[in-house]
């Protein structure tokens, strides 16, 4: 048992991957979602296992592939950071696919069934891969992984517009891809390994020649990430890829993807570039705060303008990324953690708010506002779990969104930047503007065609949206697991920067 828990955080990554090959081998579709679940449930039990390991004592695991020792293996690196973005992408996976069981054979073609799953798992594989890993080139592999495989789940949906979104996520993802594998290259140029951890200590000696290629490195990879995160203003893929894909598809990426691209800014900033070039990366971090700032408001007021759901709750997710990353900017202990905590409040929220418009979808064929007028009364569990997740995104006291952004408007309090605090009560008001629009939309008109027959969704599609937006409240109330993980993330990542 103990050699087995060893080699836990490498098969963290193995299972999906290995049972991703086997979905492949079957054209039943229930056998490939059987496999899948088993797959998540497998994920989430090794997560825990690794959880109990880093709780037992060590700061950190590290797991050295093949017997070798730095640089010259492969290492995975375990720590209170990464474990955190390890429950967010497989609880999110896991509901994900209980909501899978009833609304992808009726999005997606009999025969694509298989792939589909298999192609989800392979996606988790590469997002639970760049998490853990702590080789720079191992990381650009695994993005190719999970961003591939994500192109194709966009463009499974039977809606023809489907494909173009996943074109334009290609192409967009491609170029993102790209200029972080350039900037990995001048990092590699510079200091002659690609681990990060002898990186960060190579990176102590640069002389001022080697100081000019590290920045420009740290630039291309900053852009590269950026467009995988869909920071605005380099977030025009997300809107159309979320709404036109699949609605398992929308719920798990949504849930999933720009939070693991999060991680690595959190990671290659607060564990690589800060503790050396800390005052020369301000103009960097002002930057990220304007344009966090500018999502938080240009965002929102988009999705006020939408009129499908589903779109609307895309522009969403780009204001919301915006409230993560601004927490990243306000390098304190309160606004990291508000930043961290996010990542997962937001995470549960829009993964709930998405699954209840899969299955509104499922009950009606359409998720225009104007087909949804009084869903409420015909649909009222699924409305209530959707208000539920919206007061979330709003961030309404007694949910995990309050939480978030309480420790946002501290670590601004802290910084003396009053206006962000006003952006951010600004930006909290246009969501319930949004989210009001929804709202009202489903309570207050007379349902009319398919709203008027519509009813509750199956089990599997009410079972996990019931448990996310559940989940909303619980943290919202018990703060002991996502809070105290991101506090103790923060603490190292700041101990790191000597703060």
């Amino acid at each position: 048992m103990n050699n087995l828990m060893q080699h836990l955080p490498i098969l963290q990554v193995i299972v999906p991957l290995s049972i991703a090959v086997l979905c492949t081998m079957t054209k039943r579709g229930n056998l490939a979602w059987a496999m899948a679940v088993l797959s998540a449930g497998l994920s989430l039990a090794i997560t825990v296992g690794l959880a109990q390991v880093l709780w037992a004592g060590p700061a950190n695991v590290n797991y050295l592939f093949g017997g070798w020792s730095v640089p010259l293996t492969i290492e995975y690196r375990l720590d209170a950071l990464n474990l955190f973005v390890l429950f967010i992408v497989n609880i999110i996976a896991l509901a994900t696919l209980f909501f899978a069981k009833s609304s992808v054979p009726s999005e997606i073609e009999e025969r694509h069934v298989s792939w589909f799953y298999a192609m989800f798992l392979l996606c988790q594989a590469g997002l639970l891969g760049m998490v853990l890993t702590n080789d720079a080139f191992n990381m650009f592999v695994f993005m190719e992984i999970s961003s591939l495989a994500s192109y194709v789940l966009v463009a499974m949906g039977r809606d023809r517009r489907a494909l173009l979104a996943a074109y334009q996520y290609l192409i967009v993802g491609t170029i993102g891809a790209t200029f972080f594998v350039i900037g990995i290259g001048f990092l590699y140029l510079t200091t002659g390994t690609l681990n990060l951890t002898d990186m960060a200590q190579k990176l102590v000696s640069a002389s001022e020649t080697d100081e000019r290629q590290l920045f420009v490195g740290i630039g291309f990879i900053t852009v590269g990430l950026c467009l995988k995160l869909a920071l605005f203003p380099l977030h025009l893929w997300l809107p159309k890829a979320y709404s036109y894909a699949p609605s398992a598809v929308s719920a798990f990426l949504a849930g999933t993807a720009t939070k693991v691209a999060i991680y690595l800014v959190i990671r290659l900033y607060y564990s690589i570039f800060a503790p050396e070039f800390g005052s020369q990366l301000w103009p960097a971090i002002e930057a990220f705060l304007v344009l966090s700032l500018a999502a938080m408001v240009l965002a929102s007021l988009s999705a006020i303008y939408q009129s499908n759901a589903k779109k609307l709750l895309a522009f969403s997710s780009v204001a919301q990324i915006g409230y993560i990353t601004l927490g990243l900017c306000l390098v304190n202990f309160d606004g990291l953690t508000g930043g961290i905590v996010h990542l997962m409040n937001h995470a549960l929220v829009k993964t709930a708010a998405f699954i209840a418009m899969g299955a509104i979808y499922f009950r009606i064929g359409s998720v225009e506002l104007k087909d949804m007028a009084g869903i409420g009364r015909t649909m009222p569990v699924t409305m209530a779990a959707f208000v539920v997740a919206g007061l979330g995104l709003i961030g309404v006291p007694a949910t995990a969104g309050f939480i978030s952004k309480w420790y946002l408007i501290s670590g601004a309090l802290e910084r003396g930047l009053w206006p962000v605090v006003v952006i951010i009560l600004i930006s909290s008001g246009l969501a319930v503007v949004y989210v009001g629009k929804v709202v009202e939309t489903a309570y207050f008109h007379a349902p009319t065609g398919a709203a008027a027959k519509a009813s509750d969704a199956p089990f599997w599609i009410m079972a996990p949206l019931i448990f996310l937006a559940g989940s909303s409240v619980f943290l919202g109330l018990n703060t002991d697991f996502n809070l105290g993980l991101a506090q103790t993330a923060a603490h190292q990542l700041l101990q790191g920067l000597g703060q």
